[in-house]
């Protein structure tokens, strides 16, 4: 039997389930690979993913593993990858555990670190009453007293935004603003209040927000937060594979660069999800996974017959 995959998808987060489903139904040879650490691990629910809004991320991520166990091509590892190198038309890939695994097609779908302000109390409310997309979780605190940590045109931005969910928004600046005319005008039209006090933690049972607290002992009452993030690759596979990067941005610092329907700088290697160019979200991830997992499957057809690859999916 022939012992090299079809494709090995690294990653078994909402993109990654969600390409193999496809290369699954298209009887392709699969591989999945979870190392187990979702980047929504956090959150007590999904937020705007259709048919399954407010669903732990848990059970998403089993009832999707369950779904791939009807198809007889798709296998699901736990594990990690710990590097990849091309052998002639193939992959090799090197698991954590020393073991080796060769592949026509690498999808990667290894998400982001996700790193946040260092700000006392944050990382026990992270994901939950501390957040950075309003979209996923906006509607869990709507009409609170809520707060953007950020200054600037980007802190502007967030205030603005998260105003679409209550009418009580402070932006906390953490020290003085560097806010233009323009902008601070911008806030005081729509309501939002400055607060420039040097920020000394936060504070709420459990993982619950109910204040920020300033150095000197005061406090400004705060259900929900909202703060930058920046985004790093998580595994050193992209690396190692040596596909090309997107410049550094104001959400991520290394994102993979996408050619169209998840192909890289690397022919064979695709990637999906966080850590390619997309706005972070389950919805998205999803659509991300589908699209380059038929990416993939074109590819493949492309090689077998001789042709040239459909679009920019690339061989």
């Amino acid at each position: 039997m022939d012992t090299t995959w079809d494709c090995i998808v690294v990653g078994g987060g909402a993109a990654g389930l969600s390409a193999a489903l496809v290369l699954g139904r298209a009887r392709r040879r699969t591989l999945v690979i979870d190392g187990g650490r979702p980047s929504n691990a956090v959150a007590e629910g999904i937020g705007g993913l259709l048919g399954h809004d407010g669903r732990p991320p848990a059970e998403l991520y089993a009832a999707g593993r369950a779904e791939l166990s009807r198809y007889a091509a798709v296998e699901v590892r736990t594990g990690d990858v710990a590097e990849g190198s091309r052998e002639g038309d193939t992959f090799v890939l090197t698991l954590g555990d020393g073991t080796t695994e060769t592949t026509r097609r690498v999808l990667l779908a290894t998400g982001m670190d996700y790193r946040h302000p260092e700000v006392p109390g944050l990382a026990e409310r992270w994901g939950r009453s501390v957040f950075h997309c309003p979209f996923c979780h906006g509607w869990e605190v709507r009409d609170r007293p809520l707060g953007v940590l950020d200054r600037g045109a980007t802190g502007t931005h967030r205030a603005l935004l998260l105003s679409m969910w209550s009418d009580d928004i402070t932006l906390f600046t953490d020290g003085p603003s560097e806010l233009d005319a323009d902008d601070a005008s911008r806030l005081r039209r729509a309501g939002v209040t400055v607060d420039e006090r040097a920020v000394s933690g936060l504070r709420g049972p459990a993982a619950e927000l109910e204040a920020v607290a300033f150095d000197g002992g005061e406090e400004r009452p705060c259900g929900g937060l909202l703060v930058p993030v920046t985004l790093h690759q998580r595994s050193p596979l992209a690396a190692s594979l040596g596909v090309s990067l997107a410049p550094p941005g104001p959400l991520a610092a290394n994102a993979i660069e996408v050619t169209g329907m998840g192909a890289t700088s690397v022919p064979g290697v695709f990637v999906a999800g966080d850590a390619g160019q997309i706005m972070p979200s389950v919805a998205n991830a999803v659509a991300a996974g589908s699209s380059a997992a038929a990416g993939i499957v074109q590819s493949l057809m492309a090689e077998a017959h001789d042709m040239a690859p459909a679009g920019a999916a690339g061989r």
